[in-house]
């Protein structure tokens, strides 16, 4: 069996049957958690004695002092054990709780998460008289879905067992974090080998090709691929940089002005694919504060994606309304809509409604997840009305800003 003590400062966490993922856990905040703990057990077992002496009547003052200082070092130690990120239980030397953290409370006491987090905890302790060392997972499935993991490791004080040590540790974002990876590179690399392979396919066939009209085709394809991949290249940045940009510089911006501009940038892909593109309403003196290159890119974003969803001959038009804390940025097109059971996806990356149209059209499948983290950036909502075969109405609400704001 492994070093116990290396175990414990770099734990193996396996879900089910798959493939063990390794979980990182601050293995100075476990050794601080263990001699708190060993200190609370030694106060505790300290004071119980004392305490029993007491009830004699001859005691001494000594004692009486003893007895106060070891209740403070209880109550201080206690209450470090409260301020820790992590649960934290202690079990006397037959499994029963004599102490658990706020935290581990909080995992415990709601409905019917104690029943299985104390079976795990009593499976685990038995674990730990055999092995020195144990840990287990265990799935609440909500709602919401929540993932634990408990480790237990015996208390020693004077090479006696006086108790066992179990830490709670809530573990669910980050298994969500490491599936959003995993559904992210393998996103990226299948977006990126589909127009690569298309290329080194149209390349090898211009190599053998000698009719000067088929070659030209050949090498319009190859180009419109390599426009592809960069402008998912292109989106995958911008993306990266809104990210990191949750707390830039913002400044007061016309709403108009972000408009007119987005807008601006649009109205040649429009003309392009034969979609009107028209600006209604938009009043002049209202503002927001917020970056202003993260906020064109989503209104521009929003337009992009409802031309791209439009037939030649169909409307997109932006438009703006406010009251005395929002302003909401509308845009509304009369493409294919969304089917409902897909409306609350399409701001994931790489999804996409239609995958064959948006490959079409050059989509990338990222535009409407730089939408979403703009507005969380801005501290907004996004807002998305649709019907299948009617249109989509997408409205951007943003706080307003008063223009006189430094």
């Amino acid at each position: 069996m492994a070093d116990a003590r290396a175990q414990w400062s770099r734990p193996v966490v396996t879900f089910g049957d798959a493939a063990t993922l390794s979980v990182s856990m601050d293995s100075l905040l476990i050794y601080v958690a263990t001699a708190l703990a060993s200190l609370i057990v030694g106060a505790a077992i300290g004071i119980l004695l004392i305490r029993r002496r007491s009830q004699i009547p001859k005691i001494s003052s000594a004692q009486t002092v003893g007895v106060v200082a070891r209740e403070r070092k209880f109550e201080l130690s206690t209450a470090s054990l409260d301020s820790l990120e992590i649960g934290l239980v202690i079990c006397d030397p037959d499994g029963e709780v004599v102490f658990r953290n706020r935290q581990a409370s909080s995992i415990m006491n709601g409905r019917h998460q104690d029943a299985l987090a104390a079976k795990a905890l009593e499976d685990l302790i038995g674990l730990a008289r055999l092995e020195n060392y144990s840990e287990r997972t265990f799935e609440l499935y909500g709602p919401p879905r929540r993932s634990y993991k408990i480790l237990t490791k015996p208390l020693h004080q004077d090479d006696r067992r006086v108790g066992f040590l179990a830490l709670l540790e809530d573990i669910s974002d980050k298994r969500h974090l490491d599936e959003v990876r995993r559904d992210f590179v393998a996103n990226v690399s299948h977006e990126l080998k589909t127009p690569i392979g298309a290329i080194q396919l149209l390349a090898e066939t211009l190599e053998a090709e000698d009719e000067m009209a088929v070659i030209k085709r050949l090498s319009n394809r190859i180009q419109l691929e390599a426009i592809r991949v960069g402008r998912i290249i292109e989106d995958l940045l911008d993306l990266s940089r809104i990210e990191s940009e949750e707390t830039a510089i913002q400044d007061v911006l016309s709403v108009a002005g972000l408009i007119d501009e987005a807008a601006s940038r649009m109205e040649p892909s429009a003309d392009v694919r034969g979609v009107s593109l028209d600006r209604g309403y938009v009043p002049e003196d209202v503002y927001v504060l917020g970056e202003r290159r993260q906020l064109i890119s989503a209104i521009y974003n929003l337009l992009d994606n409802a031309v791209k969803y439009s037939d030649p001959g169909e409307r997109v038009s932006v438009s703006a309304t406010n009251n005395t804390e929002w302003v909401d940025v509308t845009v509304k097109d009369e493409g294919i809509g969304i089917p409902s059971r897909d409306v609350e996806r399409i701001f994931e990356r790489f999804y996409r409604v239609d995958q064959t149209r948006s490959r079409a059209t050059g989509g990338t499948g990222l535009g409407l997840a730089i939408v979403r983290h703009v507005v969380n950036n801005h501290k907004g909502r996004i807002i998305v009305e649709s019907r299948e075969g009617v249109g989509s109405t997408f409205t951007l609400r943003l706080p307003l800003a008063d223009p006189e704001e430094p």
